[in-house]
């Protein structure tokens, strides 16, 4: 990257991209809840009763509303739909619940028309308010593509007028899932695409001297999401604009694959300094989304903002971008690769601590993903199997897997017999000052603030030399990644494991998790966090290996959870995805009871990309790089994909599974269950 590129960066997407700063926007009145600004970073979700359901509607938004959320949004697939919006308004006001209302518009601008002279806010999809999508390739001249420009202009300048005169504020929401062949075909299926999509509505509002927006740029894969939203404050700032973020991955699933996901994607940009409000869209009741809204934003608003500065005197700090990182594109960062294990084109690896455990029973390894049998006498590798394990200064008096690699402290290492499959644990001192040393890895602890050292600097570097970059701290990402940032200033590829530590419950009164109520919360939080500290270093390409230190965790969530961030931010792949939206009022069947009904049948399919949509609206494109649909497509009706070609259309919904599992045997992407 040139110092032209440099300085884009300074002040551009985000205030720093070393310490925490949140970026500020311009404040955007939706009923009497502001956003951007100085506001608190918002909540919301979204209904998933049939809005006609009036009673069933009002009911959702108050569980909604008194689990936290700030703004309601409701679908509005036509003008019967919109029409009611009073209706469930008025019902809502008269029980005391003020509560802003976002009325979703999908494919009917004459519905959005409708609703933006009742709510306080109406989203539109710049890739189907005015165009289709029909997966077909367009050539257009310059002069064609303007005379589009202008077609959609047309059609939709009359919401915009409605909205000035209304006093209604507009998300314009691009998601990656249902961008329009006039922009697939000119800018691809890109992060650039998604903003182009967003920027030709916004252009539109400002020439009409409308202002009253919040944008977003939503995918089911947190990396696009990512680079999406990075791209958009990019664009955005260099035309003047400063419009409030709606942060969301789409489809993230439920249970600890669905709240991982979301984190690594919002996480991220949090982390940034960007966002005004978050949706965490789970395949679970609305209501269950909000306390996850809430755990990931609550961090935010206990450290040091910089927002007082104005943001052209926001600097990078110290540290010299390099040339190598681009937060706009995905590139893993290069290292040599290490005993033929760890770094280089290897899969990030997985560390475990086990050294509280009882180190006499072998069935402390299942937790780790090596299943004993005492009757045969032999391990079974887990899908999700760790790759070393950590014993400090103890020993375990049983045989482990041969396949097993065992981590401790140096001076215990020094001491054993056998060091087959064992490798010690330096401090830097150690490093420097014993030559004994493994001829197959040797892992040194460092902190992010070491490698500024004069100890650091004395390190003798070999390719048998490993980094565990350590932090407890509060801004531990940013600070993690200055550390990969000054190790590609100094052209070091020694390959880095990212340890991260979490207190146990009551250790320090540092924000939500000494707050925490209980196991079941503290599980919630290290899930979150976990997933947005390494999360947010992993979909930039920084890390060859994850440890969580967790104590008073269960080791077996530590694993899960590892492994589920290496997941969500695609670097290593253990078992089967599932792109699942989180049902609305469009859904035309039981999602959560179908989502649970086809993972109980797949789950097994390791590396398959299975997408469950509940219509049309986003699901084939959404799930545009799954292997595999299941979508909506009319009462009872489902439609099956093949990647991105429907083969059975409109078949019941009471033997579609069975016939989503014919073609994978067809395809030869069926294996048995054990």
């Amino acid at each position: 990257m040139d110092t032209a590129a440099i300085k884009l960066l300074k002040g551009r997407y985000c205030n720093s991209l070393t310490e925490y700063s949140r970026f500020v926007t311009r404040e955007v009145f939706i009923g009497d809840v502001p956003m951007g600004g100085n506001n608190p970073i918002r909540i919301q979700s979204m209904t998933t009763t049939d809005t006609m359901d009036t009673i069933g509607t009002v009911e959702q938004s108050i569980r909604m509303v008194d689990a936290g959320c700030e703004y309601v949004r409701i679908t509005a697939p036509s003008i019967k739909e919109a029409k009611n919006l009073a209706e469930i308004k008025k019902q809502l006001r008269a029980r005391g619940y003020n509560v802003p209302l976002v009325a979703d518009i999908h494919f009917t601008p004459n519905a959005a028309e409708v609703a933006a002279r009742i709510v306080e806010k109406v989203r539109v999809n710049p890739g189907n308010y005015a165009d289709k999508k029909k997966f077909d390739q367009i050539d257009y001249t310059d002069a064609e593509y303007l005379g589009e420009l202008e077609r959609i202009n047309q059609k939709f300048a009359p919401l915009v007028k409605i909205c000035k005169e209304y006093g209604t504020a507009m998300r314009i929401g691009t998601n990656h899932g249902s961008l329009s062949d006039r922009i697939m075909s000119r800018y691809g299926d890109t992060p650039q695409g998604m903003v182009e999509s967003a920027m030709e509505f916004i252009r539109i509002c400002e020439t009409l001297n409308y202002y009253n927006l919040v944008i977003s740029m939503k995918s089911s894969n947190p990396q696009v999401m990512v680079q999406a939203y990075r791209l958009l404050v990019e664009t955005m700032v260099a035309e003047g604009m400063n419009y409030p973020l709606h942060l969301g991955v789409t489809e993230a699933g439920d249970g600890e694959d669905g709240r991982i996901k979301s984190a690594v994607g919002i996480g991220t940009l949090l982390e940034d300094g960007l966002g005004d409000t978050v949706r965490v869209s789970l395949t679970e009741e609305p209501e269950a989304e909000a306390p996850v809204a809430i755990a990931l934003v609550k961090r935010y608003a206990l450290r040091e903002s910089a927002t007082e500065k104005p943001k052209a005197e926001m600097e990078l700090g110290q540290i010299a971008l390099p040339s190598q990182f681009s937060p706009y594109e995905y590139k893993r960062r290069h290292t040599y690769e290490a005993n033929a294990f760890i770094g280089g084109h290897m899969v990030p690896r997985v560390v475990i601590d086990l050294s509280h455990k009882n180190l006499k029973d072998p069935a402390i390894l299942s937790d780790a993903g090596y299943l004993y049998s005492a009757l045969l006498d032999k391990y079974n590798m887990a899908e999700q199997s760790v790759d070393f394990v950590y014993f400090a200064d103890e020993l375990p008096s049983f045989t482990l897997p041969g396949n097993l690699k065992q981590l401790y402290n140096y001076n215990t290492w020094q001491k054993l017999a056998d060091k087959t499959m064992c490798h010690p644990l330096f401090t830097l001192n150690e490093y420097l000052d014993n030559a004994d040393h493994s001829s197959a890895l040797n892992l040194v602890k460092v902190k992010p603030a070491d490698i500024d050292s004069e100890t650091f600097g004395a390190l003798p570097f070999d390719r048998s030399l490993v980094f565990v970059l350590e932090t407890d701290s509060l801004q531990g990402m940013t600070e993690q990644r200055s550390f990969f940032f000054k190790m590609e200033e100094l052209g070091l590829e020694v390959p880095v494991i990212i340890k991260r530590t979490y207190p146990e419950e009551g250790q320090n009164d540092r924000g939500p998790w000494a707050m925490a109520g209980g196991q079941e919360e503290l599980t919630t939080l290290l899930q979150l966090y976990a997933a947005t500290d390494l999360g947010a270093l992993l979909v930039d390409g920084f890390g060859d290996g994850v440890w969580i230190d967790a104590p008073g965790i269960d080791t077996k969530v530590i694993t899960s959870t590892a492994f589920g961030i290496l997941q969500a931010t695609r670097s290593r792949i253990s078992k089967t995805e599932y792109i699942s939206c989180p049902s609305c009022g469009r859904t035309l069947f039981d999602l959560m009871i179908t989502t649970q009904m086809i993972r109980s049948r797949t789950s097994h399919l390791k590396g398959l990309k299975i997408g469950i949509m509940g219509c049309i609206v986003n699901g084939p494109g959404e799930m545009a790089d799954a292997d595999y649909g299941y979508v909506g497509s009319g009462t009872d009706k489902v439609t099956l994909y093949r990647g991105k070609e429907a083969v059975k259309k409109n078949i019941s919904s009471a033997n579609a599974l069975d016939e989503l599992i014919g073609i994978i045997k067809e395809d030869g992407n069926w294996v048995e269950q054990e």
